[in-house]
């Protein structure tokens, strides 16, 4: 099997518990990652901490980049990311890439994706949309990303808030191509 090369971004959304479990998830599939980059916003340390109660622990298999750091390989289609997760993805900075602005490394790194036809996966945690939103999700849609929203399922049966919010953290990871056991449709609970 090939091994990935994956970007995981992380915004001042609201959602930072999927990051977390996003970001431990990824770690854990070690053998199935080649390079693993992570760039946090200004404010998702913030928000982080926040909702976390304390400062990110980003795993050993991480590279972590400053949002202002232009010269880092994300910045790059040479570089040769196969995919970038932004998680959780604010409205900002999806309406950002969806216009263009690459005013940091995030929304370069995501520019770089879709020019370069490479998977961009957006989680975001944002309730109700307006209608800017949602034509700025329509925009990225035809311009190649996937929009994931952290909408969890129920379907499975999660037994904890943890299992609750792996139901999006696996949707995630198998839309970027990873080989994961998960809850599938039709199988037994």
């Amino acid at each position: 099997m090939e091994k990935k090369r994956i970007i995981l971004a992380i915004t001042g959304a609201s959602g930072s518990a999927y990051a977390e479990l996003l970001m431990r998830e990824i770690a854990l599939l070690e053998d199935q990652v080649d390079e693993a980059g992570v760039v946090f916003s200004k404010t998702a340390m913030k928000v982080w901490e926040h909702e976390l109660g304390s400062a990110p622990s980003v795993p050993g298999i991480f590279t972590q980049y400053a949002p202002d750091d232009f010269f880092a390989p994300l910045a790059s289609g040479s570089a040769g990311y196969d995919a970038m997760l932004i998680c959780p993805c604010s409205m900002g900075t999806l309406g950002r890439i969806a216009n263009g602005i690459s005013d940091d490394l995030i929304t370069r790194s995501a520019d770089v994706m879709l020019k370069e036809k490479r998977k961009l996966i957006l989680v975001p945690r944002e309730t109700p949309y307006n209608l800017l939103h949602i034509r700025n999700m329509e925009q990225l849609l035809l311009a190649g990303a996937t929009i994931l929203p952290a909408s969890p399922s129920f379907y499975s049966k999660p037994e904890n808030i943890d299992a609750l919010l792996m139901t999006v953290v696996e949707r995630v990871l198998v839309h970027a191509g990873f080989k994961i056991d998960h809850y599938k449709w039709g199988s037994k609970c």
